[in-house]
Formats: C-alpha cells, sequence, structure tokens
C-alpha cells in the first residue's frame, strides 16, 4: 500500500529569460521579439501605468466612483495580448486593461466606459473598469469571480466545432482559483480538448487574503496537472518569458485542440481597488520592494534600452502623449450626457415584459417627484 504525497519535495519551476537587470539570462529559451513589436510593447506598458495613475487620481477626485489599477501587473497585461492573434477571445477578469489596449481600445473609450455616458458601449449600466468590446473579440468583465473560465471553456469548445483558427483565453487571480467554476471551467476544457489558454495571475494577494491563506498545494500550476492540463509557471514580470509562454501555449490550444493552463508569479503593487488599504495587511517596505526592485515595466525597459532600441527623449514624449491624451478624454467624457434611464429597461428581451413596463414606468414616476437626488441634464 503507498499513498501519493501530498506534494513533491521540490516546487515547479518558474521560467524567466530576463533577470532582475534586464539581461537576457544565460542559455535561454525564448521566442525573438523584433525592435519594431518591443517598441510597442514597452510603449503600451509605459500608457497602462499613465492611465492606472490619471483614472486612479480621478476617482480620488471623485470625478468617477470606482477604479482597480494594474500596477506590478502589467507585463502579464501587454506581453500576453502581444502573444495572441486578433481572433482570439479573451475572457478578463478585471484586471487585464492592457490586453484591451494593445488590441486597439482607445483612451477615450475608456474613459468613456469610467464615466458611464452616451458615448460608452454598454450603455452606462456597469460600474468603471468593466470594458468590453465585440470588435475586439473582448468578452465584458463581470463582477462575480471566476464565472468567465467555464464561458471561456464554452467559447473554445464553440471555436472547436466551427474549426477556427483560434482559442480562447482567460485571466484569473490567485484568489479565483477558490471559486468552483475556476475547476469547472478547467475541467470541462480538459474533458471536452477545447483550445482554452487559463492565465491566473499569481500575485500573492486575493484582496486581503494572502496565499498563505489561500491553498496548500505548489501554486496554482500544479492544479493543471490534476485535470490532465498542460501547465507551466512563469515569471509574470518578465515581459519576455511571459510572450514566449503565451505565444507557445496558444499554438498548442489552436493546433493540438487542447487546454493550456499559465501560472505567472507577480506582485499587485497597488490597492486591490479604490474601496481597499492594502497598508492594512501588508507592510509598506513590502509594497515599495516590489515597486522599486521588482518593477516590470522598468525591467523591460533596460532590456529595449541595452539593445539601443529606446532612449530617455522617448520616455519623455510617451508619457507626456499619454498624460496629455487621457486628461483630454477624461475631458470630453464628463461632458458628455449619461444614457436615457430608460436603456436600464432595453436588451433585456426581445419584446420588453408587462412587469418590466411597469417598473421603468415607476421608477420614471420616482425621477418626476424627486429630481433633486438626480444629476442636473439626467435624460428619462
Amino acid at each position: 500500500m503507498k499513498f501519493i504525497p501530498e506534494s513533491s519535495p521540490q516546487r515547479v519551476p518558474c521560467y524567466r529569460v530576463l533577470d532582475e537587470n534586464g539581461r537576457i539570462i544565460l542559455n535561454s529559451d525564448f521566442i525573438p521579439v523584433s525592435e519594431k513589436l518591443a517598441v510597442r510593447m514597452y510603449e503600451q506598458m509605459a500608457t497602462l501605468q499613465v492611465m492606472d495613475h490619471i483614472f486612479y487620481e480621478a476617482q480620488r477626485q471623485g470625478r468617477i466612483s470606482f477604479f482597480i489599477t494594474s500596477l506590478g501587473e502589467e507585463a502579464i497585461n501587454i506581453a500576453s495580448a502581444a502573444a495572441l492573434a486578433p481572433d482570439d477571445v479573451v475572457l478578463p477578469q478585471y484586471r487585464e486593461p492592457g490586453v484591451l489596449l494593445w488590441r486597439g481600445f482607445t483612451l477615450q473609450e475608456f474613459a468613456n466606459q469610467c464615466f458611464g455616458n452616451r458615448a460608452d458601449h454598454g450603455k452606462g449600466r456597469q460600474m468603471p473598469i468593466h470594458y468590453g468590446s465585440k470588435q475586439h473579440n473582448y468578452f465584458t468583465v463581470s463582477s462575480p469571480i471566476a464565472t468567465q473560465l467555464p464561458q471561456a471553456a464554452g467559447v473554445g469548445y464553440s471555436l472547436k466545432m466551427e474549426k477556427k483558427n483560434a482559442c480562447a483565453v482567460t485571466f484569473i487571480g490567485d484568489g479565483g482559483t477558490s471559486e468552483g467554476d475556476f475547476h469547472a471551467g478547467l475541467n470541462f476544457a480538459a474533458v471536452m480538448e477545447a483550445p482554452v489558454v487559463f492565465i491566473c495571475r499569481n500575485n500573492g494577494w486575493a484582496i486581503s487574503t494572502h496565499i498563505s491563506e489561500q491553498f496548500r498545494s505548489d501554486g496554482i500550476v500544479v492544479k493543471g496537472q490534476a485535470y490532465g492540463i498542460r501547465s507551466i509557471r512563469v515569471d509574470g514580470n518578465d515581459a519576455l518569458a511571459v510572450y514566449s509562454a503565451v505565444r507557445s501555449a496558444r499554438e498548442m490550444a489552436v493546433a493540438e485542440q487542447r487546454p493550456v493552463l499559465i501560472e505567472a508569479m507577480t506582485y499587485r503593487v497597488g490597492h486591490h481597488s479604490t474601496s481597499d488599504d492594502s497598508t492594512k495587511y501588508r507592510t509598506a517596505d513590502e509594497i515599495q520592494y516590489w515597486k522599486m526592485s521588482r518593477n516590470p515595466v522598468n525591467r523591460f525597459k533596460k532590456w529595449v534600452e541595452d539593445n539601443g532600441w529606446w532612449s530617455e527623449d522617448d520616455e519623455s514624449k510617451i508619457r507626456s502623449n499619454a498624460r496629455k491624451q487621457l486628461l483630454q478624454a477624461i475631458q470630453a467624457a464628463e461632458k458628455w450626457d449619461k444614457p436615457p434611464l430608460a436603456e436600464l429597461f432595453n436588451d433585456v428581451y426581445d419584446v420588453k415584459t408587462k412587469n418590466l413596463e411597469e417598473q421603468e414606468l415607476g421608477l420614471k414616476d420616482l425621477v418626476e417627484k424627486q429630481p433633486q437626488d438626480y444629476p442636473p441634464g439626467f435624460h428619462i
């Protein structure tokens, strides 16, 4: 009689390409990145940083109600996006706006969503950062944790049935792996042999719950093997490693019609959201260490600079232009009217039901009786 041990004596290794100083690690196996692609990747990482800062400050000023940053996780956002094909369908969690940025979602469109105005594709029905774009094959963010994983399995299976040269790609945080949908999604994809790339951002914290209180396994990567899914652990702060891992996983998923799991090791530098104060459960020194010494943007920048592809003048221009565009986008978004109240009741059913019509009339009566409770220019 022999029981399988609870864990292997050795941890699963972490795939890396760049060291902490932005230099290629000797004998690294990675997919080469051209100057054009590398520069665009860095520009988008820098733009994402600026966007996070501007929108975060806008929330603190009371101009938007809520915001979530991607600070510390820029490499996962941009490098994974760069490794995918435009036809690949992305089902995000809520910390992947860089994927949408890479695909061409404009800064104005980001601002419109956060301000919930008439130009917002979601018609003002979602809270800020719940982006979505059919044009860019990017499912709308939904707040419930991990619901996108079984959906991704279904999307991947649909692509398989239609014989499309594409896969589904879905993101989740380490905390989301404790949800039942994580296990359902992986098992469904494995059994149905659906082309899905599951990317887990293991950033150390599920809001205030540390990974040491989240699971006893060797991270997330070993959970893929339990479901019969090919898996890899990658340094999520290493843009070249993320790019190579995601691109390879994508090729496997499409060519072999199978799911793949990627565990990207990183750190959430920002608060969980603007509703959180992370200094209540972790030290300021810890945050500062990851912000300065383990910064994925600085690390990739060093490599691009060492190749002679980037200068301080380029740096100044990209950040200045991004800031200018964002401030202009916010000013424009604030001026536009909100969607009419009637939009709350549209797109639920093909033909509006009687009870919905009654609710709509009731809400209109309430607004007319208490106009002082609604913003100026509010349209019924």
